[in-house]
């Protein structure tokens, strides 16, 4: 009877220590008290400052300690786990929590390092917005193992008093560059905006071909591929300073459009807009769209490891970062500006006012690397 009971005991504790429980006051209890290391990325004063604010609350609201591990990409924290995972330990991992998405999710999930499903247990769940895409990461099915933060969006900038009526494809883009050469471009890839505007140019140019959302091989590479290096060729010709010099990334393009060399500056936030003008970067005229089709867009999570020792705290700050209250101040352009994950109706302030567009989704990331390593092939030198 005693052995009966020490097992049933036993059985509990790792219950207890698993956090799946789906009694949201239980796990509160339970992460009275702990710290939670949390392996994001920390090169920004905005996020690090809002994060320390993030720490205030919930120690004061949960007795909970969010103690940020600044990391310059969350790839750093990945082999650990792995080290982990390979040395059996299954409990008291050094990680609670990782700020992710693409790539970095992949691996995680193929090396089995996450716990969960969790998401839907969370309170906060009620306010996502699921007309994101919030079940994918860069394709890959996010099955509950990681919980949705904010919101990347391709979008472009013009100045509403010299460009009323903006190219709202790609097609009309290239028509418009043929119209008034010397004007338009976008970042050198590999730089991560570049890059999306190829994507976005590929995804449009193909009319999304399915195999876009599998991973990449040569031949269907070879073939998806081709009306973008048709494109490229006709655009450079014409694009701003002859295609034979890029912008370094977004800031240069915003700068570009601000001296009047470009019609128009790229970005991935849709606010950008807004922090430019308050920053005096931009006029006041100027304005944020997405093409026709819609905007490139991924959601950026977070994550909590296998082997969280904390994974009960862990639970409780990603409910409340995801809470209406976190969420609007995150998105408050004087704050961080980064557009909130929750339906609009949830949000305060100027978080309330981001700008969304309608969603196209990442191709696999496979197909990424390879579209790089081609066009620095054909148009690097």
């Amino acid at each position: 009877m005693n052995k009966q009971l020490t097992t049933i005991g036993i059985m509990a504790s790792l219950f207890a220590t698993s956090s799946f429980a789906t009694d949201w006051t239980q796990i509160e209890k339970e992460a009275q008290g702990q710290t939670v290391y949390f392996h994001a990325w920390g090169g920004s004063q905005e996020i690090n400052h809002y994060l320390q604010w993030a720490n205030k609350e919930l120690q004061s609201k949960y007795q909970v300690t969010l103690k940020h591990v600044k990391v310059s990409d969350i790839s750093e924290t990945i082999p650990r786990l792995i080290a982990e995972k390979a040395a059996d330990k299954n409990t008291n991992g050094s990680v609670d929590m990782v700020w992710i998405n693409g790539e970095n999710f992949k691996s995680m999930k193929d090396n089995q390092l996450l716990f969960g499903p969790f998401t839907e247990n969370l309170p906060s769940w009620k306010y996502v917005d699921k007309m994101l895409p919030i079940d994918v990461d860069f394709s890959e099915p996010t099955d509950g193992l990681e919980a949705p933060w904010g919101v990347g969006q391709l979008v472009f900038i013009h100045d509403s008093e010299n460009l009323t009526n903006p190219p709202h494809s790609f097609a009309e883009m290239l028509s418009y560059a043929q119209k008034k050469p010397n004007s338009l471009s976008y970042p050198r890839p590999p730089e991560f905006h570049g890059t999306s505007v190829l994507k976005s140019m590929l995804i449009e140019l193909t009319n999304n071909n399915p195999a876009l959302q599998k991973p990449v091989s040569e031949s269907d590479f070879n073939a998806v591929t081709a009306p973008l290096w048709d494109y490229l060729e006709k655009f450079h010709k014409v694009a701003w300073r002859g295609g034979k010099q890029f912008p370094a990334g977004t800031s240069e393009t915003i700068q570009l459009l601000d001296d009047g060399q470009l019609d128009l500056a790229v970005t991935f936030n849709p606010n950008a807009v807004y922090s430019a003008q308050a920053n005096g970067n931009l006029a006041n005229t100027t304005k944020a769209y997405a093409m026709d089709s819609g905007a490139l867009s991924n959601i950026h999570f977070l994550a909590i490891p296998w082997n969280a020792k904390a994974s009960a705290g862990a639970q409780v700050a990603i409910n409340f970062l995801l809470s209406p209250e976190a969420q609007s101040r995150k998105g408050d352009l004087n704050v961080w500006g980064d557009p909130s994950v929750l339906s609009s109706k949830y949000l305060t302030g100027s978080a309330k006012n981001t700008q969304q567009f309608k969603s196209v989704s990442e191709p696999h990331p496979s197909w990424q690397a390879a579209i790089e390593k081609e066009w620095l092939k054909r148009f690097g030198s």
